[in-house]
């Protein structure tokens, strides 16, 4: 419940702060005395678009607060904990939110910064507002299956329609990419068995190019090896003073000195070591004379193998180990072309079921809004009665649309077109007067009696409605006399579900308020400013008589006032 709005430097208004409270609140007052205002500053809680023209002149900023009462154990305070704002504190909720000049403006919920959707979010289901909006609304046919479906408890069906249907896209679209990868088979079977058979034929092995590089190099430069290995065995071995030859004399030697000195004896062993290792080295280098290859044809090999290696390294990744890589890939790729046919089959296995169990539930939703089409009607027509409006035939229309050409086949059941409130489409029909065709309700409702449509819906759909506060702005658009005071009865009656606060210049309506405050603008400072005024009992009668007679007050109409306020 709105339990006070604060609204400071807003428009015409300085400083403003009501106090409200349970049943039908009533707000009156001259015209252009500031009743709009109040209820465009309540939409700016409901997440309406701020602009610094809002500010009242010469301030920097304007603000807009509400407290509500709240259930600790509620859908608001759960709202609470998963927008990250915490629970209600001690069964309340502060929204505050600042508009300024140099618009950065900011939103607070229980004192902690926090966003426009965060408090659309919470808002939502704490207010609504009965305008001139709600009559655009209702005269948008779209509106018309939701309000059916509120009226008749149908929203857990509604979306369960809307969870099957969204479920279809993601289904729908992997088929296509399935069907048109199946139309590129034989494009793509063939260019992979290609290249499958390009790597396998290459038999390829892992360092491969770099131990070629190496022999090429080899083979490029034999004769350079050649005579550079003939030179080196010369010199340790074969040629006149070769390193062993040389060796040898100094190992001659140290021996001898041995003979007289033992300690050399050790050093002649080293050197006898090393001609042996010398002599190995010899033989090493003799054995890699042999196995140098001078077969010109040999080169030519090398050459076309390299080339046909970094051939595939450029179409396949730049490096041999890239190619190896992607060769195993097609064999994969392969697998999964070729089981592109139970792909399908399985993804259109799942579509079916979905889109059977989207039907069901389609047909389901159907049959039950052409159930309550039939008493939705009926409860329109008594309460417009009780409203004056007797006679009025009122009938819900539900047709099925017919899907497009283009439309798939999934989201089709039984020749009409699905969406995600099913496969219906509501328009409300009225008659207002006797022998009148029904016609769209767009087309023929006054001011006055559309505005008698919505108390009617409102009051139907009391029980059902999420919002915990309604407050009605032109709810009197376009009536007077008799019909009034019904309007003014069934606001007190949709009270008794919900806090109601009506913005009236009917006094009709304004006697079954159970509070009644008073909007007054005046010139003060040279400044004109709105301010609101709670009425005791006494001032309720003079206010009532002012809304029957006018400015000016006179005996009969405080009488009149009086006996309005005392008849039941």
């Amino acid at each position: 419940m709105l339990e006070e709005l604060s609204i400071r430097n807003f428009a015409i208004i300085d400083d403003l702060q009501i106090r409200f409270g349970p049943g039908l609140t009533i707000l009156s007052g001259e015209t252009g005395a500031g009743k709009s205002i109040i209820v465009n500053a309540v939409n700016l809680l409901l997440g309406a678009r701020a602009s610094s023209k809002m500010i009242r002149s010469g301030s920097e900023t304007a603000e807009v607060e509400a407290l509500f009462r709240i259930s600790p154990d509620g859908a608001v305070a759960g709202q609470l904990a998963g927008l990250g704002l915490g629970g209600p504190q001690e069964d309340w909720l502060l929204i505050r939110r600042v508009v300024a000049r140099n618009n950065r403006h900011r939103i607070y919920i229980n004192d902690r910064l926090a966003t426009v959707q965060a408090m659309a979010r919470l808002t939502e289901n704490l207010v609504g507002i009965s305008g001139q909006h709600a009559h655009q609304k209702l005269l948008k046919e779209e509106n018309h299956l939701l309000i059916l479906d509120q009226f008749a408890g149908l929203m857990p069906l509604r979306a369960e329609v809307g969870d099957l249907y969204r479920r279809l896209f993601p289904l729908v679209e992997r088929r296509q990419k399935l069907l048109e990868a199946q139309q590129r088979r034989a494009e793509q079977l063939e260019l992979l068995k290609f290249q499958q058979n390009e790597i396998q034929q290459a038999r390829l092995e892992q360092g491969e190019d770099e131990r070629l590089e190496q022999q090429r190099a080899r083979l490029r430069n034999i004769q350079t090896l050649f005579s550079g290995i003939h030179r080196c065995l010369d010199l340790l071995y074969n040629g006149d003073g070769a390193v062993t030859e040389q060796l040898a004399e100094v190992e001659k030697e140290l021996n001898t000195g041995a003979g007289v000195d033992p300690d050399l004896e050790k050093f002649a062993r080293t050197v006898s070591d090393t001609i042996y290792r010398m002599e190995d080295l010899s033989a090493e280098l003799r054995t890699y004379l042999r196995g140098l290859e001078t077969d010109e044809g040999r080169l030519e090999e090398v050459e076309a193998r390299l080339d046909q290696i970094n051939r595939l390294k450029r179409k396949y990744g730049g490096s041999l180990e890239k190619v190896i890589e992607h060769g195993r890939c097609l064999a994969g790729k392969l697998a999964s072309i070729a089981g592109l046919d139970e792909q399908i089959a399985a993804v259109e296995e799942e579509l079916a079921a979905v889109h059977d169990r989207l039907c069901k539930a389609c047909r389901k939703l159907s049959q039950a809004r052409q159930k309550a089409s039939t008493r939705l009607a009926r409860r329109v027509e008594t309460e417009l009665a009780d409203l004056e409006m007797g006679g009025t035939r009122f009938r819900v229309l539900l047709e099925k649309p017919a899907p497009a050409a283009s439309q798939p086949e999934y989201f089709v059941c039984r020749d009409a077109a699905v969406s995600e409130t099913g496969c219906d489409r509501a328009v409300f029909m009225i008659a207002p007067n006797v022998g009148e065709e029904l016609k769209p309700l767009a087309a023929i409702a006054s001011g006055g009696e559309l505005s008698r449509v919505v108390l009617a819906l409102k009051v139907i759909l009391a029980k059902n409605e999420a919002v915990e506060t309604l407050i009605f702005d032109e709810v009197d658009a376009g009536i007077g006399g008799q019909v009034a005071e019904m309007v003014g009865r069934k606001l007190e009656s949709l009270a008794e579900h919900h806090q109601a606060l009506c913005i009236t210049h009917l006094p009709q309506i304004a006697k079954f308020g159970s509070r009644h405050f008073r909007i007054t603008k005046k010139v003060k400072q040279g400044r004109t400013t709105t301010s609101v005024e709670a009425l005791s009992a006494d001032q309720r009668v003079e206010e009532i008589a002012r809304m029957i007679g006018g400015r000016k007050i006179t005996p009969t109409t405080l009488a009149h006032a009086r006996e309005m306020l005392e008849t039941p």
